[in-house]
C-alpha cells in the first residue's frame, strides 16, 4: 500500500479506444498519442494495452520517449512529434523511429546520416495556422522539390495540427483544413504518394463531421477526458486515472487557529482537520489552496490553508467516522457515486486537464488495473 497513488484503469482505456475505433471506417489508421508519459498515465503500460487492441502507430514528443517504447517491446511505428536536433539523428536511426520534419536543414542532416542501403521514413509537418513547428503552405512546393533531391528519404506522411478545433465556431479550423488540402494537392503533383495524411487531433476528430486524411491522432480522449465542454455529447468515455492519497493525522483545533504557511486560513469554529499525504511535489497544485475539495467516504471536504510541498490540510468537521489512514480521493469517483473530475480541478486552478494529468509527478506510484491480467500491476 502506498501513501499516494494514481490508479490507471486499463479496462477504461480499452473502452475509450474501442469507442474511437467504432466511430471511424476500418481504413482509417489510429495513432494514439502517448507523449508526456501518456499524459501522466504511464507510456509503457498504456502503449502495450493499446498495441494489443490494434493501434497502428504511436505518437511521442521526444526521441527519449520513443526509445522508452522500443525498449519496452513496442514494434509498431513511432512518430516523433516534438521536433528533433542533429544529435538525435543517430538514436532515431538506431531505434527505427520516424522523425517529423519541418526544415530542410534537419532533413539534409538526416539524409546524410542514413546508410545508402537504408531508407529513412519521415512525416513532413505543414503549419496551416498553429504558427508552431512546420513549413508554411507557401513554402510547400519549394520544400518538397528540394526533398526529392535528398537520397534515402521516404515521405511516409504529411501532417498538420489544428489550433482550435474544440471551438463551436469552426471557421478557422475549416481554413486550416483548406490550406492543408491545397498543400496535399501540390505535394501529389510533385510525385509524392505518402501513406499517411493526418490533421485530426482529439478535438478535430470529435468536432469535424468528415475525417480529413486517413489517420487520426487521439490523445486526451483516450484517457477519458474531453477537450471542451461542448464535445461531451459526441462520445461516451470513461476516466482512466484516479488520483488518491491517505490521511496521516487528524486533530481537533479551536476557533481562530491559523492553518498552514502564511496563515491564509483561520478557523471560524472548533474544527476537525486532517493532514493528507499529498502536496505540490506530487503534482497537486498549490493553486488549490483554500479552494480545492477532496472526497472522503463519498463526501466533499475543503482544503484549508496552503497546499504544501508534501502535505495538505483538509476540514473534515462535517464528516463522521473518519480515521487516520483512510483513503482520500483527489480526482476520481468516491463512495455513493460522487466524483471530482479532472476538469473540475483544472477549472479551479485556471488551467486545462492536460496540464493536471501531466503534472502528477513520478513520486506518485502508478497502479494499473487490468481485468485481462490478474489484478494490479504496480510501477
Amino acid at each position: 500500500m502506498f501513501r499516494t497513488v494514481a490508479e490507471i484503469n486499463l479496462n477504461n482505456l480499452a473502452y475509450n479506444y474501442l469507442r474511437i475505433r467504432e466511430r471511424v471506417p476500418s481504413n482509417i489508421y489510429i495513432m494514439p498519442i502517448v507523449k508526456a508519459d501518456a499524459y501522466g498515465h504511464g507510456s509503457i503500460e498504456v502503449s502495450k494495452k493499446l498495441d494489443s487492441l490494434g493501434a497502428d502507430l504511436f505518437g511521442v514528443a521526444t526521441v527519449t520517449e520513443g526509445e522508452t517504447l522500443r525498449k519496452s517491446g513496442i514494434k509498431k511505428p513511432i512518430l516523433i512529434l516534438g521536433g528533433i536536433l542533429k544529435e538525435d539523428i543517430s538514436r532515431i536511426i538506431e531505434n527505427d523511429l520516424i522523425p517529423m520534419i519541418y526544415s530542410l536543414s534537419i532533413a539534409r542532416k538526416y539524409s546524410m546520416a542514413l546508410n545508402r542501403n537504408k531508407k529513412g521514413f519521415i512525416h513532413v509537418k505543414i503549419d496551416t495556422g498553429m504558427t508552431r513547428l512546420g513549413i508554411l503552405p507557401e513554402e510547400v512546393k519549394e520544400f518538397f522539390t528540394e526533398l526529392k533531391r535528398l537520397p534515402n528519404i521516404v515521405v511516409q506522411g504529411v501532417c498538420s495540427h489544428l489550433s482550435s478545433a474544440e471551438e463551436e465556431d469552426i471557421t478557422f479550423t475549416k481554413e486550416q483544413i483548406d490550406r492543408y488540402i491545397k498543400s496535399i494537392e501540390i505535394i501529389k503533383k510533385l510525385g509524392f504518394s505518402p501513406l499517411y495524411y493526418h490533421i485530426a487531433n482529439s478535438a478535430g476528430f470529435l468536432n469535424i463531421d468528415e475525417i480529413v486524411g486517413n489517420l487520426i491522432r487521439p490523445g486526451l480522449i483516450l484517457y477519458g477526458a474531453y477537450p471542451a465542454e461542448n464535445l461531451k455529447n459526441k462520445i461516451d468515455l470513461k476516466p482512466v486515472m484516479s488520483f488518491k492519497t491517505r490521511i496521516l493525522q487528524i486533530k481537533e483545533v479551536p476557533e481562530k487557529r491559523a492553518v498552514s504557511y502564511g496563515r491564509t486560513f483561520i478557523t471560524k469554529r472548533k474544527s476537525r482537520l486532517a493532514v493528507i499525504a499529498v502536496g505540490y511535489a506530487d503534482g497537486y497544485s498549490r493553486a488549490l489552496s483554500n479552494k480545492g475539495e477532496v472526497l472522503i467516504k463519498g463526501k466533499r471536504a475543503p482544503i484549508v490553508g496552503r497546499v504544501c510541498m508534501d502535505l495538505t490540510i483538509i476540514d473534515i468537521t462535517n464528516i463522521a467516522d473518519v480515521k487516520e489512514e483512510d483513503e482520500v480521493v483527489l480526482i476520481g469517483e468516491g463512495l455513493n457515486g460522487n466524483i471530482i473530475t479532472v476538469d473540475e480541478v483544472a477549472e479551479k486552478i485556471g488551467t486545462i486537464s492536460y496540464e493536471v494529468f501531466c503534472n502528477i509527478s513520478k513520486r506518485v506510484k502508478r497502479v494499473y488495473i487490468d481485468s485481462s491480467n490478474s489484478g494490479e500491476i504496480i510501477k
